[in-house]
């Protein structure tokens, strides 16, 4: 989510980020954090990436807020990746599971 304001509606938190505002605090899906705003008009970011556990940056230079990945000890979900099927080099087809069972790092790049 990336915010203007440290300070958002309810509206806005949820059509942004997928979390909305119930009698429970904050849900999204079958989840559910407790979490009470004094006001549904003015949520205080801040409050809400305590209330998730996700870091909160400010851009001071261009006066942008905007909320960190979910975290919790791991960088993702699982270590199991995806077989990825890529020309090589050469061209020729390869598959990401012919290294089954071996360590492998994958580097990825992207000019955005």
């Amino acid at each position: 989510m990336i915010a203007r304001s440290p300070v958002v509606s309810a509206a806005e938190l949820e059509r942004v980020t997928g979390w909305h505002l119930t009698a429970e605090g904050l849900c999204r899906e079958d989840r559910c954090i407790p979490f009470s705003p004094t006001d549904e008009d003015a949520i205080d970011l801040v409050a809400v990436a305590n209330a998730l556990g996700r870091p909160l940056v400010r851009d001071e230079r261009h006066g942008l807020f905007a909320f960190g990945a979910e975290h919790g000890g791991h960088a993702l979900a699982s270590a199991a990746a995806p077989d990825l099927v890529l020309p090589d080099v050469d061209g020729r087809r390869f598959s990401l599971a012919s290294l089954r069972g071996r360590k492998v790092l994958l580097v990825a790049w992207a000019s955005w």
